[in-house]
């Protein structure tokens, strides 16, 4: 199969799909490989590196869409890449098309096949960590003095009392977050409905400056939080809040919230995604940081885990076809969401009250 990988071009976005050492892998399995010049450069992989395994380097994005029929990414298709898409396509990235209906307008028109990347690591994502990691040394930053912030140190120096930070979530995203805080010397509480979850992330940080407490005992801690972050992936057709904006009234002015789950109006109700160039607003009084594309920051290593991560996906899609990887692999059929112009994932159906076709009886009448 020919396989494309185009630059990202979503701002302050420095992640690539496949590195060379995954491209080397795929030649040797008899598949030929596109590379759009310049698509590795700030995850630290030069064009030559990618012509040295085997890959053909492509000119521009147009020439990768036009030549190949597998297209692997790693966020979104993008305004200025809708005219590339074709019937033929198999599209292979984060796509996040439930919050997005004109992509899903547009990948529904051209009839391509769409596999969500977001929903077929079945331990999570490997960027998931890197998000929470980077996403609380952000946060820790926003608490500084002329940031705003409440000016407590990060470590408790001379008997002051240092950070006191709140993390929702003790999944992948959060564990990485605590890494960040607890190592700095934050005084932390984690939050989970999963009593699991609690246990064993108390266990992992015994002797540090951290507590759990279930979910229902977070707003009896705001008000002296000086850091809140969210770590929970929010349904997107639920509409009640962990932290709804009334609760924002009980925070402290110098408070930060640094939300990097990120859904619109989520699991934090004042929620809404920002960028790099401008990654923080106020709302009901209190800053907020909800990147979407935190990963981003440190390339080298975002790339290195999402390529390793998703190759044994790509190679079984590009063996078998789309189809039939889906019906070998759960994760891919968990992440299909269009095919020939219909509408497959669930969670985009109903988040916009569209037609949708089950993924089961998708698959089991698909030829």
């Amino acid at each position: 199969m020919d396989i494309g990988v185009p630059r990202e071009i979503k701002p302050q976005e420095g992640r690539v799909a496949l590195l060379p050492a995954q491209v080397e892998t795929l030649v040797a399995a008899g598949h030929v490989v596109r590379v759009e010049s310049g698509a590795g450069a700030l995850s630290g992989a030069t064009d030559l590196e990618y012509a040295d395994t085997g890959a053909r380097v492509a000119a521009n994005a147009s020439e990768v869409f036009a030549d190949s029929e597998l297209i692997v990414k790693v966020k979104e298709i993008l305004p200025s890449e809708y005219g590339f898409l074709r019937s033929e396509h198999i599209l292979f990235t984060n796509i996040h098309s439930a919050l997005n209906r004109e992509l899903t307008d547009k990948m529904l028109e051209a009839g391509l096949v769409g596999i969500s990347a977001e929903d077929t690591h079945a331990s999570g994502s490997p960027n998931c960590p890197l998000a929470g990691e980077v996403g609380a040394f952000e946060g820790i930053r926003l608490c500084l003095a002329p940031h705003g912030g409440s000016g407590r140190h990060f470590i408790p120096h001379y008997g002051s009392t240092p950070l006191k930070a709140l993390v929702i979530g003790l999944g992948g995203v959060g564990r990485g977050a605590l890494r960040t805080l607890l190592r700095l010397g934050v005084s932390v509480v984690g939050f989970d409905v999963n009593k699991g979850a609690r246990f064993h992330t108390e266990l992992e940080w015994a002797g540090s400056d951290f507590i759990t407490e279930d979910i229902a005992a977070l707003p009896s801690h705001l008000p002296e939080a000086d850091l809140v972050i969210n770590c929970v992936l929010w349904p997107k057709d639920r509409e009640d809040h962990l932290v709804d904006r009334t609760m924002l009234g009980n925070m402290k002015p110098t408070a930060v919230i640094a939300d990097i789950s990120c859904d619109t109006a989520g699991a934090i109700e004042t929620t809404r995604p920002t960028s790099w160039s401008d990654p923080v607003y106020t709302e009901s009084g209190i800053r907020h940081f909800c990147v979407d594309n935190i990963p981003g920051a440190v390339p080298i290593a975002a790339s290195a885990g999402y390529a390793r991560a998703i190759l044994p996906f790509v190679g079984l899609i590009a063996e078998v076809g789309p189809i039939e990887a889906c019906r070998r692999e759960l994760w891919l059929a968990r992440g299909l969401t269009c095919a020939g112009g219909e509408l497959i994932l669930a969670e985009t159906g109903r988040f916009q009250d569209r037609p949708f076709t089950p993924v089961a009886d998708f698959l089991a009448r698909a030829a």
